[in-house]
């Protein structure tokens, strides 16, 4: 698996940006092709370091291969476009990483 990480810092504007990734960019992102987990974290506390960042969306696919493709699609152009011509604007700062998972704990029974 891998997995794309995405870091949003607090917005200047919690509602407007709230308002846009509910209602556009969320509906963008589940249309990836491939896509198998897409997962938000809130309320982030900080242990070590600065500031917590606001919003932390994860997005799993079975391999790199798989994600490049579903980036490379039409569906893929249209989520990056929101990002950068809307989600910059109302969340400056924005971290992304992809990054392959490796199991070292399984859950327990």
């Amino acid at each position: 698996m891998v997995r794309f990480l995405v870091l949003y810092s607090t917005p200047e504007n919690v509602r407007a940006f709230q308002e846009h990734y509910r209602n556009v960019h969320i509906p963008l992102t589940q249309n990836l092709p491939g896509l198998r987990r897409y997962t938000l974290s809130r309320n982030v506390r900080s242990i070590r370091g600065g500031d917590p960042y606001y919003l932390v969306a994860e997005m799993d696919w079975d391999d790199m291969d798989a994600l490049e493709q579903a980036f490379r699609s039409p569906d893929g152009a249209a989520t990056a476009e929101d990002v950068t011509a809307n989600l910059e604007r109302l969340s400056p700062g924005i971290r992304s990483m992809i990054f392959e998972l490796e199991d070292v704990v399984s859950a327990r029974s």
